[in-house]
């Protein structure tokens, strides 16, 4: 007999927000302490694991399909740095990369281990390498790990003429580190009770971690910090950076224990990076600039008069960063929702480095040297698995190096991609990405699943799916909504999908939801949608928008809670989001959020069917936020489509770690998208 779906106890807590009285039935969940919290996601997760029981033969033949497409045992094309080829490899029915370096390219001979994920996970149900960072001697390796998933990580330097570890052990570290010139130091960050990057500290090697010395800490509580290397190692980079503002320090790499000193003071809106190559700064900059320019300015410059122009700003075209060479700069764009690779050689030529497809995906390769003629850059899209690419500056000719291999008879000619554009509620044309096997009819029958993100202006590019072919091969259409929130379009599609423009992003997804329907890809009966984070509180909110629109939805980590979550300065990340979302603090602002936001808007109505996802010990989503959306949804909405809550009680954000683990994972995913979406 099937278990009946857990009932969450109902405490209602009243707020008032701005002279009006919210309740919330379920605040309770938030307390770890409280005897009922674990009980109740346990029993949660009992549900889920008896509702997806039937379909254990389906997620095995998927799991075994996503495996058989993998080279499981494998290695990366080599990166040289100094006299070493770096390289990480993995190998067959171990979960974690192992990463090592060789003496020459072509041989395996004299292979060092630098680290191996299997080791260092043994004994953890979780696992994760934070930092990866080799000395500019190469003779030591900065390394951390978190086995919790809460993402802070114990420090530890490894001399890698021994292999062994030194007594030096750093708890509470965040995201970042940095060498000094001497390896005689490491800089690296920590984060304070909200999950901030907010100092950054010296560490001298071989000296106890109590011993380390503050460098900077940033008190604004908008500003997170970071750390690290230029790729020349002339500086050491201190970034402090709000979602709408920036300030950057330097330090001499020679000087480590020097003062800092400041390119660019903070003013409020102007954003900027800064790189380093040969007797100038490169700056990045939005000043006088919407979509960024790029300038350059001398070492010791102070202030912007010096400053001097070498990519002009271009409207509708997102400069969104620089890599330095002692050569040439590669700049990194995006317009009219595709990348660009600029190359721009010391002489002031430039070249675009042209790609063959109509929708794709572009990122830095591995590229360790400063001195180099040649440059290195990741390629993918819905079709084609992700490559690695070598440009030989002097003229622009390219090197396939590496596509990573598909498995079990994939050819990319079976399968068709279109570019295709949706009118959204205010008349703004939306880009959709979308792949399917070639031949499927127009007539509105196709099982589909369209994807979407849309915050932060992070750009969700084309990018390849082993999984997904799984889908592909069973006839279901997979589409991507670059939605307003992104950076696809330029900065000016960021801004009017955030703040008080929020709502942009949903009505934007609603688009191209009834596009893929109007244009006979497929019909609500057969549509699913999926999002994670940010992306989840995209699907929650289109879901209380239009119901009647989908048929199945995957909320993954869901930030659902958006007001109460935002009015609580406790919560990790709070304060430096109310540049993304508002400060509900501030009426007008807690209106427009609470308008939209997915657990305030639950209304009775009969809800597609439902798979939601939280992770225990999740810092960027509260495990709390999900569940109290799924209790709300239990007692509010109508309907017979199953509603699934999974709590990952030993994971954070991102789920499990383990490769193979991640891989049953999707399975999962994607047996509950066939099984609702009657695919067979």
């Amino acid at each position: 007999m099937m278990l009946e779906p857990p009932v969450a106890k109902r405490i209602p807590v009243a707020t008032v927000r701005h002279g009006h009285e919210v309740v919330d039935e379920y605040a309770w969940l938030r307390d770890r302490d409280d005897p009922d919290t674990v009980p109740y996601l346990e029993a949660e997760n009992a549900f889920t694991t008896e509702w997806f029981a039937p379909l254990a033969d389906l997620q095995e033949t998927l799991f075994q399909e996503i495996k058989g497409r993998i080279l499981e045992t494998d290695l990366s094309v080599p990166a040289r740095r100094g006299p070493w080829w770096y390289v990480t490899r993995t190998e067959e029915g171990r979960q974690y990369s192992i990463f090592c370096r060789r003496p020459e390219r072509d041989t395996d001979d004299g292979e060092q281990v630098l680290v191996d994920g299997n080791v260092l996970a043994e004994g953890h149900d979780y696992f994760e390498l934070g930092a990866l960072d080799v000395s500019p001697s190469h003779r030591l390796l900065a390394y951390s790990t978190d086995v919790t998933g809460a993402e802070v990580f114990t420090m530890r330097i490894r001399d890698l003429d021994s292999g062994e570890d030194l007594p030096d052990v750093i708890e509470g570290v965040h995201y970042g580190t940095a060498w000094s010139a001497d390896d005689g130091y490491l800089f690296y960050t920590r984060p304070d009770d909200a999950w901030r990057s907010y100092q950054i500290w010296r560490h001298e090697v071989g000296k106890p971690a109590d011993t380390d010395v503050l460098v900077y800490q940033e008190d604004d509580t908008h500003f997170d910090v970071g750390v690290d290397n230029t790729r020349s190692g002339r500086f050491v980079i201190i970034s402090s950076d709000s979602r709408t503002t920036s300030e950057v320090r330097l330090l001499d790499a020679t000087d480590p224990v020097a003062p800092a000193r400041i390119v660019e003071p903070r003013e409020q809106g102007h954003e900027y990076t800064v790189d380093h190559q040969g007797d100038r700064l490169l700056i990045v900059t939005n000043l006088d600039a919407l979509d960024f320019r790029l300038v350059e300015a001398p070492i010791d410059a102070s202030g912007r008069s010096s400053w001097k122009e070498v990519l002009p700003h271009r409207p509708g075209v997102r400069l969104f960063g620089v890599d330095a060479f002692a050569d040439h700069v590669v700049a990194f764009e995006w317009a009219d929702a595709l990348p660009t690779l600029r190359v721009i050689r010391s002489d002031g030529s430039q070249f675009v480095i042209d790609q063959p497809e109509t929708a794709f995906g572009l990122s830095a390769g591995t590229n360790l040297e400063y001195e180099t003629t040649t440059y290195r850059f990741n390629y993918q899209s819905l079709i084609t698995p992700p490559s690695v690419f070598e440009v030989d500056l002097a003229t622009s000719d390219r090197t396939l190096l590496k596509q990573q291999p598909v498995l079990g008879g994939f050819d990319a000619s079976d399968y068709e991609t279109v570019r295709m554009w949706a009118t959204a509620s205010d008349d703004t044309l939306v880009p959709i990405s979308l792949v399917a096997r070639k031949g499927l009819p127009r007539d509105g029958s196709n099982p589909t699943v369209l994807y979407g993100y849309g915050s932060y202006e992070v750009i969700v590019a084309p990018w390849f799916s082993w999984p997904r072919i799984s889908l592909l091969d069973r006839g279901v259409v997979f589409a991507l909504a670059h939605v307003r929130g992104g950076g696809e379009l330029g900065r000016r599609w960021y801004l009017d999908g955030k703040l008080l423009n929020k709502r942009n992003t949903f009505t934007d997804f609603v688009a191209c939801a009834e596009h893929l329907v109007a244009e006979g890809w497929t019909s609500p009966d057969r549509l699913a949608i999926r999002g994670g984070s940010a992306g989840g509180l995209l699907v929650g909110a289109v879901v209380n928008m239009r119901p009647d629109l989908f048929a199945s939805v995957v909320a993954e980590v869901p930030f659902v809670d958006v007001v109460t979550t935002m009015l609580d300065e406790t919560l990790p990340l709070t304060v430096t989001e109310w540049e993304e979302w508002g400060n509900p603090a501030d009426a007008e602002y807690e209106a427009y959020m609470a308008s939209y936001a997915p657990y305030e808007n639950v209304a009775a109505a009969d809800l597609p069917a439902m798979y939601v996802t939280a992770g225990f010990n999740d810092p960027r989503v509260s495990y709390h936020e999900p569940a109290k959306w799924v209790a709300r949804l239990r007692a509010t909405g109508t309907g017979e489509q199953p509603l699934v809550l999974k709590t990952e009680m030993g994971a954070g954000h991102g789920g499990k770690s383990g490769r193979y683990d991640s891989w049953r994972e999707e399975a999962e995913v994607l047996s509950f998208i066939l099984t609702t979406l009657d695919v067979t």
